[in-house]
């Protein structure tokens, strides 16, 4: 097992700077100058990212094209885990971010690889990879090695390692994806989806409701304020799940993203790493909440702590009057 694998991220089609820090964090793990470091680059038109990920350090450029234009964790999973098993790369680079949350620990546990986020130095030590990551809320840093893996993943840190500068010219391979795993639908679910048109990625307007709303009964009270205010009413999973609305207006990981969204409200909703990740485009996230510690105050430009109830026959009355 040798060589370094980098996974690229990148946004609307351009490359994101943590992926060069990564590449600047393969040269320094480098155990002998004849290592390789490989970057892979997924996406419906993975060619277009090779000038940008073409610095110093960087041996061979991987083009993973996959069929989603948009971001798809079980698209990502399938692909890394193809690439690990014909590359056998004893490291694997990727930032730790939103993206990596939806793949890269699906593809650790099923494959048995040692895996470690939030990781802002690593390093051997006696022949041994150890990384160090904060713990207990950053107040601590911790040490984490990996005895008996073969293959190490690492979500890096962004902001940590300095990215190359010079330019290189990498040799270039297309590398075949296999097929994402199909997902079962039933057909009250096709029903739902056919019956509501609303496509939330073009949605400019959000007002997405929560478990917060308490019981399916108060979902109209809400589609009446979006209505009244101009938004579209979208929802987190335990929404969609209890089929309380359709699963075509669940924004998060396993929904859809809010890609053109500018002004995002959320009520009633606790912020889960899930959800987040269909936020992640969302200039403006406005989050009211009962629970000052919920996690969507973590990414709101604007937070309230309050009753979502309250707030909402405010909002009703004022814009509807």
């Amino acid at each position: 097992m040798s060589g370094i694998l980098v996974i690229a991220e990148h946004r609307r089609g351009e490359v994101r700077p943590v992926t060069l820090e990564l590449v600047g964090a393969a040269q320094s793990a480098r155990r002998v100058p004849e290592e390789r470091v490989a970057v892979a680059v997924l996406g419906a038109e993975p060619e277009r990212s090779v000038p940008s990920v073409s610095v110093a350090g960087v041996d061979e450029v991987l083009t993973v094209k996959l069929a989603a234009g948009e971001f798809d964790p079980d698209a990502y999973e399938a692909a890394m885990r193809a690439l690990i098993e014909a590359r056998k790369p004893s490291l694997v680079l990727l930032p730790h971010s939103i993206d990596s949350f939806g793949y890269a620990a699906a593809v650790a546990a099923k494959s048995n690889h040692g895996f470690a986020t939030d990781v802002f130095r690593f390093g051997y030590q006696e022949g041994a990879l150890v990384a160090t990551r904060g713990g207990y809320g950053q107040k601590v840093n911790i040490e984490v090695d990996f005895p008996a893996r073969e293959v190490v993943i690492l979500a890096l840190r962004a902001g940590v390692f300095k990215p190359p500068e010079a330019r290189a010219s990498p040799s270039v391979t297309s590398f075949a994806a296999p097929p994402a795993r199909a997902r079962l639908v039933s057909r009250s679910f096709i029903e739902a989806s056919a019956a509501d048109d609303v496509d939330m990625t073009t949605a400019e307007f959000i007002l997405a409701i929560g478990r917060g709303i308490g019981e399916q009964a108060n979902v109209e009270r809400f589609r009446e304020l979006a209505e009244a205010v101009g938004a579209v009413l979208g929802c987190s999973r335990p929404i969609a799940d209890a089929g309380w609305l359709p699963k075509s207006r669940q924004i998060g990981q396993s929904g859809k993203t809010a890609s053109a969204c500018k002004l995002y409200v959320a009520m009633g909703i606790s912020g889960a790493i899930q959800h987040l990740a269909g936020m992640k485009h969302v200039s403006t996230i406005v989050a009211v909440n009962a629970d000052s510690g919920a996690s969507i105050f973590t990414v709101a430009k604007y937070g309230i702590v309050g009753d979502i109830f309250e707030i909402a026959d405010a909002l009703h009355s004022h814009f509807a009057s």
